[in-house]
């Protein structure tokens, strides 16, 4: 079974930055000109690159996270200590975390199984619940899980009856879609990350996603320290040291001109494992539903049974390639175990369950035959 890893085996990771070159001209014009600040050409030009790109009219704010976007949301939707937000339990603690720094408290709702991502029946029931105790959540923040988007008609139609704005996380999910509208705009604001494992990635940066041009201005107003107009350092509101910088943003546009590239290049990869491996009775795939197109950001497995899932994890690992769970769900998370949680099994289930495989747009065929060979002979 497991083989001792051989010095020729080079490490082959999840999911690594892949530079194209194009970075160098924007990087290099921000040097001579000495643009090296929050603010600067890049910066605008990667906010209108994305605009640009995700169309249906959106305003994109560029900032140094996508946890700082998630940060800023909630804060422009005036939640407060006290307050509840309906979070997706299958998912990664940056799409939390910023509950907590307002003082509210993140009310977890398990998956469905046809995307992974929030259940829209279980999301109504908690909604219901929650109101008949008194207390009416104040935001949804929803995930496009591994780039697979939700189910934005009912989530949607949900948010609408109740009167209770979608925050959504598009960190995994630049360049996809759902029925040809880009992800990233279905919210009532949205958020992207760049983190260096993103599809692309400025380093480390985020953006957040708004509908109008006034709420960019008053995202920007908030992310750069809250600053008056004027010459003086006047503040009449808290801000935040939340603005990317030129040189990060000069990157981002260099990674744009290739986006869709690494898209195509990802949703090979899926491909492939998909007719190498779609053999194997005792594994399935994430698949699309019709009028879904995910950016397979990471390609996701499901084993039969967790103990097959962890041999084939640890076997990889001995053979120097970087693969892992499914994301661990929030709700078994020791710092989220006391607040309320909906459940229905399935995040459980596929956290026992599921793998993610390499999945970066620089992978080479040599190093997917390499990992789908050892799957194989886990099986034989």
């Amino acid at each position: 079974m497991a083989k001792n890893v051989s010095k020729l085996n080079t490490k082959i990771w999840l999911s690594s930055p892949h530079m194209s070159g194009h970075e160098k001209k924007f990087i290099k014009e921000a040097f001579k000109t000495n643009w090296i600040a929050p603010l600067g050409p890049n910066v605008n030009g990667f906010e209108n690159d994305l605009e640009n790109y995700l169309g249906n009219k959106v305003h994109v704010a560029a900032l140094t996270t996508g946890t700082a976007a998630i940060h800023l949301a909630l804060v422009l939707l005036n939640v407060k200590q006290g307050d509840e937000v309906i979070c997706q339990t299958k998912t990664f603690a940056a799409s939390v975390n910023p509950v907590t720094y307002l003082g509210a408290k993140p009310v977890f709702v398990d998956s469905e199984r046809e995307t992974w991502n929030i259940c829209p029946e279980l999301l109504e029931h908690t909604i219901k619940d929650r109101i008949k105790i008194g207390v009416k959540p104040k935001a949804i923040i929803v995930i496009n899980l591994y780039g697979m988007p939700y189910k934005v008609k009912e989530i949607n139609a949900i948010s609408k009856k109740y009167n209770i704005p979608i925050v959504e996380d598009s960190a995994e999910a630049l360049g996809s879609s759902y029925f040809d509208q880009k992800c990233g705009t279905f919210g009532d604001m949205s958020i992207l990350s760049f983190n260096g494992n993103k599809i692309i990635t400025t380093s480390g940066g985020g953006a957040l996603v708004s509908k109008n041009k006034e709420l960019k201005s008053k995202i920007i107003y908030l992310a750069t320290q809250a600053k008056e107009p004027g010459l003086e350092y006047s503040h009449v509101t808290t801000g935040y040291n939340y603005r990317m910088s030129n040189i990060l943003a000069g990157i981002g546009r260099g990674q744009m001109e290739v986006l869709d590239n690494y898209v195509e290049l990802r949703r090979n990869n899926f491909k492939y494992y998909l007719k190498q491996l779609s053999a194997i009775n005792e594994i399935s795939f994430l698949n699309e539903p019709e009028g879904f197109y995910s950016n397979r950001w990471l390609t996701c497995i499901i084993f039969q049974t967790n103990k097959m899932r962890d041999d084939i994890l640890k076997m990889l690992e001995l053979n120097n390639i970087e693969a892992r769970p499914s994301w661990k769900p929030m709700h078994l998370q020791p710092v989220f175990k006391n607040y309320p949680k909906y459940l229905n099994g399935v995040s459980d289930d596929l956290y026992k369950k599921a793998l993610c495989l390499p999945s970066g747009s620089n992978l080479t065929k040599i190093e997917l035959d390499r990992i789908i060979k050892l799957i194989k002979q886990y099986f034989e």
